[in-house]
């Protein structure tokens, strides 16, 4: 068997750098004011040429460490902060320019170490020293940069937050529902509420901060030039130098500069472009090596075409005929790796240990409530085929513990290769309360009893209620909606189903468990009368009993609070739980009247004949000498059923009303043959509402 189990992921991880500042809070509080102070310092106190290649290192640094982070980060709100990041470091950036491009103007005449060894390094490690490259490097940089990384960011983020801002409705409706239907807490549903609140947000952010990094290329632009032509004028007029080795110091040393500012930058606008294009919860590496070797197909054709071209005559064969040999041995390997069988983890707890002792593992709990059901009817409850089975599920146990007044346990639904594949069974502890049949993409015609109009398809019964009803084709529906017929597909059938089997067993889903919750449930709002109540004047075994007692005879027990007065009142007289439950029903009279008959004033009600109350009384009261003889209570049974089904056929409640002192046995009677029959006491009829006798059940009726 199969369970058919929702699991959710754990989310969020903790950084050793989160941590480290755990264990100073101090610092995280003042730690961001501090550094963009110090930051826009930058550009107003001129640094010595060793801070300045401490600073342009550590900008270098920063930089790796934001790609390394959108490397391994596996969901986008792990990563948060990156806006608030970029616009720090594009910040940075622009300092280092401002309080390199004084340095440059200030000392440029003395060499090109005049803004420290890091932008020389720069000026003559990546363009040779020759000008013309160094002007084509940082303009191909900056329009990568700007053009192709930001842009295409920028795009993303964009499209992002406006997909996020229109599915945010429906994410919170999907939230709530899953929290009305129990399976999820208040405190998970406003932490996915925040996280929905969250991505819209972030992509927002991202959409706006990728304008930062295009300011950032486009000022590197202007101070390049600046430079050079700021630079060869203080050159030549204030510090007399000729013309070449002016250009020769300033132009390296404004080359150096904007290529060292525009290095980090396109880093970091990669880091950007990782995080606005991260689809799914694995870090990039894993996701691109794991996709992209997962076709060996694909690594073999791959290395046909590279041996073609490396067999070419003109082509260079070395580099093709390596990478094809390359990729075939991957092919190979992978193809290879595919093809062992794999060990199956979850085989290895199933093997019995002939020599181990037995133990509690051993012993598997019983499902409260469970639904089995035969393979054709999996597509009810897969959402990948379309089945809303567990969403009908949910809504029917909100609607009990809406009507009945408690949560009833969940419902736990597997497949059962056992069963005909079309039949399903609703099982309470284990044990077999109702089974149907359904027909995925087939509707059940109900006949409500009236009805001459055939139709064509499989007669059955209804499971719940036991009419006359047909399986239709799709294409039938309109017909028999036409005639009459009520008309529902699969999954109501077996909802509706499994709804009237927890309304008729509502007392036996009612635990221990179930009415502890329901105590702490009227503690939050009437703390008092429960601690003064339970257990001090009635014990918890009592109250489930009571409760029991009421749902036995469909009573609901929203009105706990009343529930719990009333005990106080009567508990501290007697602990007898008939006698609890007799005057519970007394104060719950115009709520069981109300859910029988509505706002009506005048009840019409069934009665028994006079002389077979008198013989009722006899036999049934608590001083009985002698029990009812067993074919009167045949033949009383049978009348009373008949007489229940006619009432309700004339559109009135089945309520039959007797003398007080035998109303609990003779509902307990009736039962068998008429579990719809309300079984009244006098004493349970308001004084604001009158009784009008309908039918009266006699031996010789």
């Amino acid at each position: 068997m199969r369970n058919f189990l929702t699991t959710t992921p754990a989310n969020g991880q903790a950084g050793g750098m989160a941590g480290l500042l755990d264990m100073m809070p101090g610092w995280r509080a003042v730690g961001a004011p501090l550094l963009i102070v110090m930051i826009l310092a930058m550009m107003l106190v001129p640094l010595p040429a060793i801070a300045l290649d401490l600073l342009f290192s550590f900008n270098i640094a920063v930089s790796l460490v934001v790609l390394m982070v959108a490397s391994y980060t596996k969901r986008t709100l792990d990563f948060s902060s990156f806006p608030s990041v970029l616009l720090v470091t594009t910040l940075l950036r622009l300092a280092l320019n401002v309080a390199s491009t004084r340095a440059v103007l200030m000392y440029g005449h003395t060499g090109t170490g005049a803004a420290g060894q890091v932008i020389e390094s720069f000026a003559h490690f990546m363009i040779g020293g020759s000008f013309a490259v160094g002007i084509v490097v940082f303009a191909i940089l900056t329009i990568i940069n700007f053009v192709v990384v930001t842009k295409g960011a920028g795009r993303i983020a964009e499209v992002s937050a406006r997909f996020a801002l229109d599915a945010m409705p429906g994410k919170q409706m999907a939230i709530d529902a899953d929290m009305a239907a129990g399976s999820i807490d208040e405190k998970e549903a406003r932490k996915r509420r925040n996280e929905v609140t969250q991505e819209a947000e972030f992509y927002g952010s991202m959409d706006g901060a990728s304008k930062f990094v295009r300011g950032d290329a486009i000022a590197g632009i202007m101070i390049l030039f600046i430079n050079m032509i700021g630079g060869l004028v203080i050159g030549m007029l204030q510090h007399g130098l000729p013309l070449e080795a002016a250009l020769n110091n300033y132009t390296l040393l404004a080359i150096g500069d904007g290529l060292v500012a525009q290095v980090p930058a396109l880093v970091i606008s990669v880091a950007a472009g990782l995080i606005v294009s991260r689809v799914g919860d694995e870090d990039i590496g894993r996701q691109v090596a794991g996709q992209l070797l997962s076709i060996p197909r694909a690594l073999g054709l791959t290395a046909c075409v590279l041996g073609v071209l490396g067999l070419i005559p003109g082509m260079p064969h070395l580099p093709f005929l390596v990478l094809a040999g390359l990729c075939g041995y991957s092919a190979w390997m992978l193809t290879k790796a595919a093809s062992k069988p794999k060990p199956v983890a979850e085989e290895a707890p199933k093997q019995v240990n002939p020599g181990a002792e037995a133990s509690w593992d051993d012993v598997t709990p019983v499902d409260l409530l469970g639904l089995e059901v035969g393979y054709r009817l999996i597509a009810l409850v897969d959402k990948a085929q379309g089945g809303d089975l567990l969403g009908r599920i949910k809504g029917v146990r909100k609607k009990f513990a809406a009507d009945v007044g408690f949560l009833p346990p969940a419902v736990h639904i597997r497949d059962n290769l056992e069963l005909h594949p079309s039949h399903y069974r609703i099982l309470l502890k284990g044990v077999i309360v109702g089974e149907g049949q359904a027909f995925t993409g087939m509707y059940l015609a109900i006949n409500p009893g009236h009805i001459k109009v055939p139709l064509a398809g499989t007669l059955t019964t209804d499971p719940a209620f036991g009419l006359q009803a047909v399986w239709i084709e799709a294409k039938t529906r309109e017909q028999a909606q036409s005639s009459g017929y009520t008309v529902v597909d699969a999954a109501t059938v077996v909802a509706t189903h499994l709804n009237h089997v927890m309304q008729t067993y509502a007392a036996a889903l009612l635990g221990r468990v179930e009415v502890q919750e329901l105590l702490d449930h009227v503690r939050r709002y009437a703390p008092a009368l429960v601690d003064d109540t339970v257990p001090k004047l009635v014990p918890l075994q009592v109250l489930q009993k009571v409760l029991r007692n009421l749902l036995d005879e469909s009573v609901h027990i929203r009105d706990l609070r009343g529930i719990l007065e009333l005990l106080g009142e009567f508990g501290q007289q007697s602990l007898d739980t008939g006698v609890l439950t007799r005057e519970l029903r007394i104060g719950l009279a115009p709520a069981i009247v109300q859910d029988l008959y509505g706002p009506v004033k005048e009840l019409g009600v069934m009665a028994v004949e006079p002389g077979l109350e008198q013989v009722l009384v006899q036999a049934l009261s608590p001083e009985a000498q002698a029990p009812l003889d067993p074919g009167m209570g045949e033949l009383l049974t049978d009348q009373a059923a008949a007489a229940a089904k006619a009432q309700e056929e004339a559109g009135l409640p089945a309520c039959l009303l007797v003398p007080d002192r035998i109303r609990a046995p003779l509902a307990k009677l009736m039962r068998r043959k008429a579990p719809r029959l309300r079984v009244l006491a006098h004493s349970e009829i308001p004084r604001t509402h009158s009784i009008q006798i309908n039918r009266v059940i006699g031996v010789n009726t």
